[in-house]
């Protein structure tokens, strides 16, 4: 941070996010002079001739009355105009250049909410990493790599998830034995995993191991860990990149996103060195996507055990609060962990894991306690000493919150917080969530707590929390519609972790297959889960467009096209309005436009 205040200088950094702000405003006031309605006359001279005019289309603005316009003018990198083809035509100038849109569909550049672009950028580096679906593929895998190690050597599959297994379970240690007997094995599910005798041996974990993360049965352990046991695996496979290495992959990850449409990531965990590193990327010309960044807590180097006058002096040290940055990179909110994850039986519920379902609760996660709920990383006072930091320090606070118990919490330390410091304006969220009550929808909207949600949990997980928590629960599991019609604004994210594909990754990063699950509260599994949950298909979009502008406080700047906006655009393949739903999910990127420039796809430059 110090090597990054030192090319700035320490005023130039403070303040540079203010100087965005003023400059975007100012963008509406050139245009104010072009009228593009269907009842004006427009006059244009050369100076504010626009630089290239799309026509003949279905312009789907997303803004305020949900407009559809028929052609859009650019000048540099912002909408000049937006209206009906023979207005914008006039403003053309000599050297404008005219695109006929044939027809096509355009929205705005779509945002993802909640990614992992440097995650994921280096999730396949060294090797592809299979799309397993059953544990018997995953079993013939584990068996294929062993025969290319040699004995000593890791096998290792990143974000890998018991209950997107067809049978909605791990393979047993037995069983990755067999498959691998001389090789340790090591199944990462993020806050929880799966490792075989030779990955126990290796790490000296046995049955005099006293550690909370290892599950045992009879005394020995099970092979199932909890997040918090990783600690213990010695000698895991990790990432070692050079610097560049890093960037270059950043690079074609981002242009991946580009490929669907996305023209905005807004990462889910960073620090002040992923803010160089994005920084650098767009000196250099090679940033295609705007990059909104979620301050870390142990980024700075500090756990939620520490001191809160510690915490305040380590954060407020940074020289920079939510909304600095410019146009390509900015600063978002102060985040924490709060508990661990629905896929591992680690989220903090609102009744015990084993209610409903012990038998299947204890085989998919080995949980044995029925009074278990899943885990807390910290307890309500600190929770509410560090949102009290971020109000103070002008930060956005979220964190990272799967179970509806998390919710409940999260939202009591939020009241305590608004009766000393008012936060309704300040655009704290809530990450994940996933279970909302019509009574924590209430606290959020008195609240101004915005929801944080990713569809694509629902298209893959819906059906393993039913079998695993049942039906009643599962009544207020991303309950998209309820959360609209209370007025919250619920943003729309993948959570992308690894893998490159687009549809197949962990998790699915395609925004027209989240816009899809949401819309037909359709699942991996072909079963409608809670269709009185559905959203139509203008509330889907504008989750991943205009509500995804609204953490960066960018609603006024970027998510819909209208006169004075970043130029940041989409040409599709179908009508996303009109399309048959189940096209929905397959609608293709035809061309990306950021900034006013094609970042993907020629048929449209």
């Amino acid at each position: 941070m110090a090597k990054l205040q030192a090319k700035l200088g320490r005023r130039r950094f403070l303040s540079h996010s203010a100087k965005w702000v003023a400059a975007a405003s100012i963008l509406p006031l050139a245009c104010r002079h072009i009228q593009a309605d269907t009842n004006s006359q427009v006059r244009v001279t050369e100076s504010i001739a626009p630089d290239k005019i799309y026509f003949n289309g279905k312009i789907v603005t997303v803004d305020d009355n949900f407009t559809i316009a028929q052609a859009i003018a650019i000048k540099k990198d912002s909408f000049l105009a937006v209206g009906h083809s023979t207005q914008i035509l006039k403003t053309a100038g000599p050297n404008t250049r005219k695109i006929d849109l044939a027809g096509k569909t355009v929205i705005p550049g779509l945002i993802d909410a909640h990614g992992h672009s440097d995650w994921a950028a280096v999730s396949e580096f060294s090797e592809s990493l299979p799309d397993v679906r059953t544990v018997p593929e995953l079993l013939d895998s584990i068996a294929e790599k062993a025969k290319s190690k040699t004995p000593g050597q890791w096998i290792f599959y990143p974000k890998l998830f018991a209950t997107r297994l067809r049978q909605m379970h791990w393979p047993t240690k037995a069983q990755l034995d067999r498959a691998a007997p001389h090789n340790p094995v090591f199944l990462d599910g993020t806050y929880g995993g799966m490792v075989n005798s030779c990955a126990l041996r290796a790490c000296n974990i046995t049955a005099e191991t006293t550690h909370e993360g290892v599950l045992k049965e009879g005394g020995q352990p099970t092979g199932l860990l909890r997040y918090s046991a990783f600690e213990l695996l010695e000698g895991r496979p990790r990432y070692d990149l050079t610097y560049e290495q890093k960037l270059h992959a950043i690079v074609n990850m981002i242009k991946r996103y580009n490929s669907v449409g996305i023209t905005g990531i807004n990462i889910g965990v960073a620090g002040p060195s992923t803010l160089e590193m994005y920084r650098d990327l767009h000196k250099q010309g090679r940033l295609t996507a705007r990059m909104l960044l979620t301050v870390n807590l142990a980024s700075l180097g500090l756990s939620v055990s520490d001191p809160a006058d510690k915490i305040r002096e380590r954060v407020s040290a940074l020289g920079f609060r939510t909304g600095f940055g410019d146009k390509w990179v900015r600063i978002g909110d102060l985040k924490l962990f709060l508990d661990g994850g629905i896929l591992t039986g680690t989220a903090y519920l609102r009744q015990p894991w084993m209610k409903v379902y012990p038998d299947r609760v204890k085989q998919v996660f080995g949980i044995t306690d029925p009074a278990y709920r899943g885990v807390l990383r910290f307890t309500k006072q600190q929770l509410t000493e560090v949102m009290t930091i971020a109000a103070d320090l002008g930060f956005r606070f979220t964190a990272h919150c799967t179970g509806g118990g998390g919710v409940d919490i999260m939202l009591d330390c939020y009241e305590k917080v608004d009766r000393v410091k008012p936060i309704k304006q300040r655009r704290f969220a809530i990450t994940h969530g996933n279970f909302f009550t019509a009574e924590a929808i209430k606290r959020m909207k008195k609240l101004g707590i915005y929801s944080d949600s990713q569809p694509a949990w629902f298209y893959k997980d819906a059906d393993a929390m039913e079998y695993l928590l049942g039906k009643e629960l599962l009544k207020t599991f991303h309950p998209y519609k309820s959360l609209f019609d209370a007025g919250i604004v619920v943003n729309g994210g993948s959570d992308h972790m690894a893998r490159f594909d687009s549809y197949t990754s962990t998790n699915p990063y395609n925004p027209f297959l989240s816009i899809w699950s949401a819309v037909t509260r359709k699942t991996e599994r072909a079963n409608v889960i809670n269709p009185e949950q559905a959203i139509s298909r203008q509330q889907a979009l504008r989750m991943y467009t205009i509500n995804n502008a609204y953490p960066s406080f960018d609603e006024n700047v970027r998510g819909s096209i209208e006169a004075g906006k970043l130029a940041d655009m989409v040409v599709l393949s179908d009508d996303i309005l009109t399309c048959c739903a189940d096209n929905i999910k397959t609608i293709e990127a035809e061309m990306t436009m950021v900034d006013g420039k094609v970042v993907w796809g020629t048929q449209y430059v």
